[in-house]
């Protein structure tokens, strides 16, 4: 699994080359604030859900602050995924660096 930052993933899905954006967080937190388009998929309903998935499609991995989309990264390659990126910092560091007017939480 490579780490991708904020800045990147904001080019790779805004750019030609095709990246799916998983966020893994709890519905609570997807409530507060959530990157337009990205799929939501909390990190303890991954194994029952993963065959929504493709393993094919490129795939970032979003989370607070990195560590549960650092799981779930590991988790997917485990099944087959060729092309996982964990966004090192999170949606706290998009929240930052990307979208300033976005809702952050702790």
């Amino acid at each position: 699994m490579q780490d991708i930052n904020c800045n990147e993933l904001q080019k790779r899905l805004e750019g030609p080359q095709a990246l799916a954006l998983l966020d893994v967080r709890e519905d609570w937190e997807v409530e507060i604030c959530m990157i337009s388009g990205s799929w939501h998929i909390p990190l303890s309903e991954l194994p029952g859900r993963v065959d929504e998935l493709s393993p094919d499609m490129p795939l970032a991995i979003i989370c607070h602050h990195g560590v549960r989309s650092r799981h779930a990264g590991m988790f997917l390659e485990e099944r087959g995924f060729k092309e996982v990126f964990n966004v090192r910092g999170g949606i706290d560091v998009w929240a930052v660096e990307i979208q300033p007017d976005m809702n952050r939480y702790d």
